[in-house]
């Protein structure tokens, strides 16, 4: 199965497929459906995200232009 990685406006990364996800401290989760990984920084639930972006004001950095 291929994976995807998809950044939401102001919000997580969505990430779909089966792959094995590590934490700072080395701690591995197995995925297979779609998770949401932080990217405010402010989950209280790293690396997964909590929703938190929602209530700190989390502005993405702005994108890269698109290739031609």
């Amino acid at each position: 199965m291929n994976v995807t990685l998809t950044p939401t406006h102001n919000g997580p990364y969505l990430v779909k497929g089966c792959i094995t996800l590590l934490d700072a401290q080395g701690n591995q989760y197995e995925v297979s459906e779609t998770i949401a990984l932080c990217r405010c920084g402010h989950s209280n639930t790293k690396p997964f995200c909590d929703g938190t972006h929602e209530t700190t004001s989390f502005a993405a950095v702005n994108r890269a232009a698109a290739s031609i």
